[in-house]
């Protein structure tokens, strides 16, 4: 009759086993939070999904080249790689708890006992010595009864999954500053080429107002304002050629690389960025690492309410020890030499002073927090999406009207260069409109820069690109 009982108690702890307390975790829905045309769903994140190199849709071979410099050597990136292996180890470190904790711990000790040792009646005892042969087989083993060990681990590997999508982040965020910065050092080459071009001019017009005056054809206001002109321009191009320097260093810590050995050679920016194809759906908001991380953040904090509310519960754990003492080696390993204990422990909280009500509350606000940042992610995407669409959108309708005022602009030029050329205008006249021709030129390098950038914000703010 003992061994129905027997296997009726090991299928009631097999049942109690399967027990897992806390609230099951459900994706959240933010689709209260999109506009409808978005179509929003369940969170599904794909942020490990692989995206290929987002910046070949620009076409640039240096561009390029900058972006595999950055994701060998960026220190940063190297450092959320560390955090990641972190994570995952910690995982492992919570899932091994699941299994029995086995150790062998074998010991030899050799004891002199006393002849002097204090007796209750006087007896004359010889010194003895003693050797014992330890070779113990230890076990260990708490029966996750409530789940608490595998609420553990399902945080714990949640936060992993967290921590490789704040990885993908910090290479998103990299990539995206070095095309931004490649861009505005492109844009800076350009202004610097058409300012120096102007300066050129600037001199020229100094020159010929400082002839002028000298013989008495012009008052002196004329030609002062045609030197403060000039060293304005002079100002405007120490200016750009510094920040070109600053953006160059900015560059060379993006790609690991000391400042003062890294250098780009000038390359004007020229032609514009690509297009953006209409009718973007929401799924590629999925692939934004901070969405992710703010999912898997929001996964975590579930998981531990149900650590926290396995504390109200009994633990229970296994003990054992089995192996072989003996006081002589050669006696060890013989059968009568086996020697063994194993046996459960309880331990049951009966007062705490409301410590697990508490750790529960602190938990349960804590997934609360979770899901306020993770909606707070989502509307932060959408609101970047939504500025950079209409950065794109406005800025190619104003380098639509930029590029109208430059090519007027040229023909101005070309027209008075041909009425200098029949005799009717001077060449103070032609150096004037040739001026006014680089200024619109200076202006539409510095909106391309704009355009370029909006456009690299865009694909960051989708997660890398929209294919």
């Amino acid at each position: 009759m003992k061994t129905p009982l027997l296997l009726r108690g090991c299928a009631l702890l097999l049942v109690a086993a399967s027990c897992t307390v806390g609230p099951a975790y459900k994706k959240p829905d933010a689709a209260q939070l999109a506009p409808a045309d978005w179509h929003w769903k369940l969170a599904e994140p794909r942020d490990a999904v692989p995206k290929g190199g987002w910046w070949n849709v620009f076409h640039d071979a240096g561009l390029a080249r900058l972006e595999t410099n950055a994701l060998a050597c960026n220190q940063n990136l190297r450092a959320a790689v560390a955090r990641v292996d972190q994570a995952r180890a910690a995982a492992r470190l919570t899932r091994s708890q699941l299994f029995p904790e086995l150790s062998l711990d074998p010991s030899f000790s050799r004891q002199r006992v006393s002849g002097n040792e204090p007796l209750p009646f006087p007896v004359k005892l010889k010194p003895v010595y003693l050797n014992t042969f330890d070779v113990p087989l230890d076990l260990s083993y708490e029966i996750d009864l409530w789940g608490r060990v595998r609420r553990s681990f399902q945080s714990s590997r949640a936060q992993a999954q967290a921590t490789a999508a704040d990885c993908q982040n910090v290479l998103l965020t990299l990539t995206a500053d070095v095309a931004v910065n490649y861009f505005l050092l492109r844009s800076l080459d350009a202004e610097i080429a058409t300012l120096s071009v102007t300066l050129q001019l600037r001199e020229d017009s100094a020159g010929i107002l400082a002839a002028r005056f000298a013989t008495g054809t012009i008052p002196e206001m004329d030609a002062a304002q045609a030197k403060a002109d000039l060293a304005a321009t002079q100002a405007d191009l120490a200016d750009l050629t510094r920040q070109r320097a600053e953006t160059q260093d900015a560059l060379a810590l993006l790609c690991g690389q000391p400042a003062s050995s890294f250098t780009l050679p000038a390359h004007p920016l020229a032609g514009s960025p690509p297009l953006v194809p209409i009718g973007l759906p929401s799924s590629v908001l999925e692939r934004r690492p901070d969405i992710a991380a703010a999912e898997r953040n929001l996964a975590s904090k579930n998981a531990q309410i149900g650590v926290a509310r396995a504390a109200y519960f009994p633990i229970v754990r296994l003990t054992g020890q089995a192996g072989y003492l003996s006081g002589e080696a050669q006696n060890l390993f013989r059968p009568d030499s086996f020697a063994f204990s194993f046996g459960p422990s309880l331990s049951l909280p009966l007062f705490t002073a409301g410590r697990t009500a508490a750790e529960v509350k602190q938990a349960e606000s804590s997934e609360q927090e979770a899901l306020a940042n993770y909606k707070q992610a989502v509307l932060t995407a959408l609101k970047e999406v939504e500025d950079s669409l209409a950065q794109i959108i406005l800025w190619n309708q104003q380098a639509a009207a930029q590029n109208d005022a430059l090519t007027s602009a040229r023909r101005v030029s070309q027209l008075t260069q041909a009425r200098y050329d029949a005799g009717v205008l001077t060449e103070f006249e032609v150096i004037n409109a040739r001026r006014a021709e680089l200024q619109q030129e200076r202006q539409t390098a510095e909106l391309s820069a704009r355009r370029y950038a909006a456009t690299v914000r865009l694909i960051k703010a989708l997660g890398g690109g929209w294919e």
